[in-house]
């Protein structure tokens, strides 16, 4: 192997301390460096977000914080920040800062998610599948890995209840690099442990994440500068379908009002939502049946979010079909179709489907993290089958989008969060 993917592999020696202390007016909370005995030495985290960032981890052990008299999350409150050589069942590459991050805003998605077995395979932060089911784990998990199995390569998958031996046979069958599950089913250990790069965390309070859910934590930002922003961490408070409110707006001295969510889109709805709160902004969030269709992220227009979550939409689904029916890539479908007619014959036929389901979005909900400044957004949405959007309203132009859903055929549902979940 070449020297340059060694450095991927390397622990970079860091100096921070053993212990800090973070001083809040008169209170004081006291973190601990963490580190782990493995392979007979004991190391901190791999690197930071690249292989020349050393970085260290740190739990707080002691004290605690009030602002305005909210207790915020300190010691006793550790899940990631907590993890021992007890939970650790297989080091695999030895975990560095991305893998523990994701890990982390799964957790901060699926303390949403406790109502059901909900699966979650995350990327660079941001989740690329999610999924969950009254069914099971293993359909939660499936529906997950298919609703993009091109960006799950690599990917961290966090889960909500014990894995089951067909999730197991899942994770064993590709490419991860973290699993986290509250526990594992007998058997299922020797079927993941045969990929020897896998991080395996066993971590119990994954399947009482609710009880995390309504104390708040202190977000502290970092500027290039040194200075610090606080913030008082993001809690989502749409935990119920009657949590949404109704999208009503004032136009020409009439009123406007969106037809109501079904029992089913608001199922929908709420699960979406409380994916939607762990990815970066500007973003959107299609799904159906209690699995993502398409998420978009990082967008700095909303239009333009929208539109490139649909064409990810159709490029993911499209994939889907060529791997189960071909046992191949959508690339390397179009690769062959270049030179065999019998493959091109069969790609056009894998595009005529996803042209006629619309890549997977006919027939979806789909929530936004922040309100539509106009409703080019809405009528693309609406352009692919979507039948419900939840938004924040508050925008000038919130009657632009009620008129759009109302102009459907039929009509399509919309409800406000009457806040936005923004996360940068």
């Amino acid at each position: 192997m070449s020297k340059r993917a060694d450095i991927y592999k390397t622990v970079v020696p860091d100096a921070f301390p053993e212990n800090i202390s973070l001083i809040f007016g008169g209170e004081r909370l006291d973190f601990r460096r963490r580190s782990w005995e493995i392979d007979g030495e004991r190391r901190g985290l791999r690197y930071g977000e690249n292989p020349d960032q050393p970085a260290a981890l740190y739990e707080a052990v002691d004290g605690g914080i009030s602002v305005d008299g909210v207790r915020y999350k300190g010691a006793g409150c550790g899940l990631v920040s907590a993890l021992g050589e007890e939970h650790m069942l297989q080091a695999g590459k030895h975990p560095g800062k991305i893998n523990l991050t994701d890990v982390d805003n799964g957790i901060n998605i699926l303390q949403y998610l406790h109502k059901k077995p909900a699966a979650l395979i995350l990327k660079h932060n941001n989740p690329c599948g999610a999924a969950w089911s009254g069914a099971g784990l293993a359909p939660a998990l499936s529906a997950a890995y298919w609703s993009d199995r091109i960006a799950a390569f690599g990917g961290a998958v966090v889960v909500n209840r014990p894995l089951t031996l067909e999730a197991a046979e899942l994770i064993a069958s590709t490419y991860f690099e973290v699993l986290a599950a509250p526990d594992y089913e007998e058997g299922c250990l020797g079927l993941v442990k045969k990929r020897k790069n896998l991080r395996i965390l066993r971590m119990p309070a994954l399947a009482e994440l609710d009880k995390f859910a309504d104390t708040p934590f202190l977000d502290i930002r970092t500027l290039s500068d040194g200075g610090l922003i606080l913030q008082r961490g993001f809690m989502n408070s749409i935990r119920a379908v009657d949590d949404f409110q109704p999208a009503e707006a004032e136009k020409d001295g009439r009123t406007l009002v969106a037809r109501r969510p079904t029992e089913a889109e608001g199922e929908d709805l709420l699960f979406a939502w409380a994916v939607e709160a762990g990815v970066t902004s500007n973003s959107v969030v299609f799904a159906k049946n209690g699995v993502t269709a398409g998420i978009g992220t990082g967008e700095q227009d909303r239009v333009g979010c929208v539109e490139l979550t649909i064409h990810k939409a159709r490029t993911k689904y499209k994939d889907a079909l060529a791997f189960k029916e071909c046992g191949k890539s959508l690339y390397e479908m179009e690769r062959e179709a270049e030179k065999s007619p019998k493959a091109r014959a069969r790609l056009l036929d894998i595009g005529e489907r996803c042209c006629v389901a619309k890549g997977g979005l006919e027939g979806t909900v789909l929530v936004s993290d922040g309100f539509f400044p106009f409703r080019d957004g809405v009528d693309l949405a609406l352009a692919q089958g979507v039948t419900a959007i939840a938004q924040p309203g508050g925008s000038l132009r919130d009657w632009e989008s009620i008129q759009a859903v109302n102009e459907a055929s039929p009509p399509a549902a919309m409800v406000f969060t009457g806040r936005r979940s923004f996360r940068h």
